[in-house]
This record gives structure tokens, C-alpha cells and sequence, in this order.
């Protein structure tokens, strides 16, 4: 056997050895492949996961921003308007002193309201006629036709007998005729027969009509007190012409005429 040859288990032991080597050499070479390739993943979701949170972080900053402007845009008009506590209280004070004077002035206008009504109420009082009452004489001149109502009795301009409800008291052009008791305008007219006519309400359903008057001061709704001027005696008209001037005074009860001498000193 020649010195240098090897002997054959030797060299089957190191072929052997070399199979070993060879396999851990594959196995390494497909361990680092693996972990390459694992950490190369596990690098990827790792970033995947910081691009998420770099997403989620500007969505959670645009909503802060916006939350944010919306509670700017909220408190910002009172910015604008200037208002302070100081100023608030200036006007809750303003408002406190307008109430105020309305009420006031709601309560001037009530007792305004009421002192009308009591006025009212006052010359309604004073108002009252009755069967003892007295009525002043209320021109200058004498009877010239008198009261007749069961009787006929003679109209000198007519030239007939008639029923007359009124005096016919003569006067004179001009002169001033005043209210022979207390009443209420309630009507002022003219008529044919007796002119400008005056009508007052003297209460308890008496009324008085004075008729053949002008310049006539008073209007309906007035108090007119006894011995108030209701007006002038004027011309009289185409009814009474021969009778000449004269105040036509009419006395009812209830609407009815009455004799208005009955209530007369």
C-alpha cells in the first residue's frame, strides 16, 4: 500500500463530514433567507402601521382644528358685539327703567281713565230730574201760545187751531237763552218749524227741547249745567212768522209731552 493513500474509512469518515457541512450550510443559507424575508414583512407592517397612525393623527388634528373653528364661530359674535358684564348690566338696567315707566305711564293713563269716569259719573249724578224739580224761565218774553194737548188751540201764522206740545215764549233777536235745568246734549238738529234745535236729557226720562236757536256753543255729549247758554234766540221761521221772534220749549216725560208750567215758581 502506498504510504500516501489513505486508508478507506478515513476517507468514507470525511466524505461524510462534508455531507454534514454541505447541509448545514444549506440550512443556514434557508435560515437567513427565512429571516430576511420574515424581517423584511415584519419591516413593512411596521411602517404600514406608522402611516396608519401618521393618517389617524391628521384626521384626529383636522377635527380639533374644526371643533375648534366651530367654538370660535360660537363665542366670536359676542367678540363682535363688544358686549361685557358691565355693559349687559347697563342694559338689564335700561330695560328694568323702561318697564318701569310704561308701567307708570299705564297707570297715569288709568287714572286719567278714571278720573273721566268719575267725572262722568259725576255730572250723570247731577243729572236727575224728577216731578219736584223746578225749571228756571228760559227767555225774556210771555207766553205767546201755550201748552194744549186736550185742546186745540189757534197758530195766528197758520190760521188754524193745532194741539201744541210746547211754549211759544216771545223774546228778542239775539238775546241769550240758557238751559232752565241740568243736562246731556243728545241731539242738536234743524228742522223746518223750529230751526236750529237743541235736545237735552235731564234724567229720570225727562228731556227738554229748545228750538228757534243760533250760534248754538255746546255739542252732543256735553254736561250742560242750569243756567249754561245753549245759544241766541234767532229770526223765527216761515212757521211762527206772524207770531215773530220766540223760543219754542218743549218738556217730555218718557217722550211724552207735559206741561212744561207744571214745573215752573
Amino acid at each position: 500500500m502506498n504510504k500516501n493513500e489513505k486508508p478507506s474509512f478515513l476517507r468514507g469518515k470525511g466524505a461524510a463530514v462534508g455531507i454534514v457541512i454541505c447541509f448545514v450550510a444549506v440550512i443556514a443559507m434557508v435560515g437567513a433567507y427565512t429571516f430576511n424575508n420574515y424581517q423584511s414583512q415584519i419591516n413593512e407592517q411596521v411602517a404600514k402601521a406608522d402611516e396608519q397612525a401618521e393618517n389617524l393623527t391628521e384626521d384626529n388634528g383636522e377635527d380639533t382644528t374644526s371643533e375648534e373653528t366651530t367654538a370660535d364661530e360660537i363665542v366670536q359674535p359676542e367678540a363682535d358685539d363688544g358686549s361685557d358684564p358691565a355693559s349687559e348690566t347697563e342694559t338689564e338696567e335700561q330695560m328694568q327703567e323702561e318697564t318701569m315707566t310704561e308701567e307708570q305711564s299705564e297707570g297715569n293713563t288709568e287714572s286719567a281713565d278714571d278720573n273721566a269716569e268719575a267725572a262722568g259719573t259725576a255730572s250723570e249724578a247731577e243729572v236727575w230730574f224728577s216731578e219736584e224739580s223746578t225749571l228756571t224761565w228760559p227767555a225774556s218774553g210771555a207766553v205767546l201760545i201755550g201748552y194744549s194737548m186736550d185742546q186745540t188751540v189757534f197758530f195766528p201764522t197758520l190760521e188754524q187751531y193745532k194741539y201744541n206740545p210746547a211754549l211759544i215764549i216771545g223774546g228778542e233777536v239775539g238775546e241769550t237763552i240758557a238751559a232752565s235745568a241740568a243736562g246731556i246734549v243728545t241731539n242738536i238738529e234743524e228742522t223746518a218749524q223750529t230751526g236750529t234745535t237743541v235736545t237735552l236729557d235731564m234724567g229720570n226720562g225727562y228731556t227738554a227741547v229748545y228750538g228757534q236757536l243760533t250760534d248754538v256753543p255746546v255739542a252732543i255729549g256735553d254736561y250742560v249745567a242750569s243756567g249754561e247758554i245753549l245759544g241766541s234766540l234767532s229770526e223765527p221761521t216761515i212757521y211762527y212768522s206772524v207770531e215773530g221772534p220766540n223760543l219754542y220749549f218743549e218738556i217730555l216725560k218718557d217722550g211724552e209731552p207735559v206741561d212744561p208750567t207744571n214745573f215752573m215758581e
